[in-house]
């Protein structure tokens, strides 16, 4: 494992790639309404990108054809954009993109309610909301790798929710996956320790039923196992002296994260 720590003006740098890569996600969380394809999303967020000279990190990477991925209802993640996917009233959509700027890469997800959803995918967006912060307040120097992933399981798990063992948060720099892996899952005290300068992407992704997960022939989108629904929230941090902070966020809202 070749964990790569960032200066404090590494860390610095990257916050412009957190700032647009936030501001395109809420555009286009917003534009996530019923009748609208997630072809149009994805043009949206192209646009919005490189309207502030940034790139699409996505878009070709691995060869993926998105500059967002559009995961609906049971899609866990990487959902491919596609005129033929119509968000209905109801849905739930977990928008997942980001930006490089300046050779920095941010990258962050959020899941939308489309239109009024069920209680029960209303729980399970704040719940998996929640899961996510919970982990980034554990991201702090002196913890584990395994903290992080104890603190969204044991949230996830006390709602009898489901958590994904086969996608992974991971770090991120230069490029959009370095080392370490970040499981959101995992046993306190246990893994590499938090050191400043650690730059990570926190990333739950709850099941509604089973953990299990079914990957599709597209070689990219990736189902629940029992077609219920899923949700993901994700944003970019940097461990500091202080504790965690933002990358991925429009406003100076870069304090350490509260306990």
């Amino acid at each position: 494992m070749a964990v790569i720590l960032k200066s404090l003006a590494e860390i610095e740098a990257m916050k412009e790639a957190g700032r647009l890569s936030a501001k395109v996600l809420r555009i286009v969380g917003a534009a996530a309404k019923p009748g609208v394809s997630t072809l149009e999303l994805d043009r949206l967020a192209e646009e919005v990108i490189r309207a502030e000279g940034g790139i699409p990190a996505f878009k070709g990477y691995g060869g993926f054809p998105g500059s967002i991925c559009a995961s609906v209802n049971d899609t866990i993640v990487h959902g491919i954009p596609s005129a033929k996917t119509i968000l209905r009233d109801g849905d739930i959509i977990s928008i997942d993109t980001g930006a490089t700027v300046d050779g920095w890469v941010g990258d962050n997800a959020w899941t939308y309610p489309v239109g009024r959803i069920s209680e029960e995918k209303k729980k399970l967006l704040q719940v998996t909301e929640q899961c996510m912060w919970e982990g980034i307040a554990a991201a702090r120097p002196g913890n584990r790798l395994g903290d992080i992933g104890h603190a969204v399981q044991s949230l996830a798990e006390s709602h009898m929710y489901g958590v994904v063992r086969e996608y992974v948060g991971h770090g991120i720099g230069r490029v959009m996956h370095e080392d370490p892996n970040v499981p959101n899952y995992g046993r306190r005290h246990w893994g590499i320790t938090l050191e400043p300068g650690l730059v990570i992407a926190i990333e739950p992704m709850i099941n509604m039923g089973t953990r299990k997960t079914k990957p599709m022939n597209d070689g990219w989108t990736v189902k629940t196992r029992d077609g219920k629904p899923s949700a993901h929230f994700e944003k970019t941090i940097a461990v500091t002296q202080d504790g965690p902070i933002l990358i991925t966020v429009e406003e100076d809202h870069r304090r350490p994260v509260d306990d």
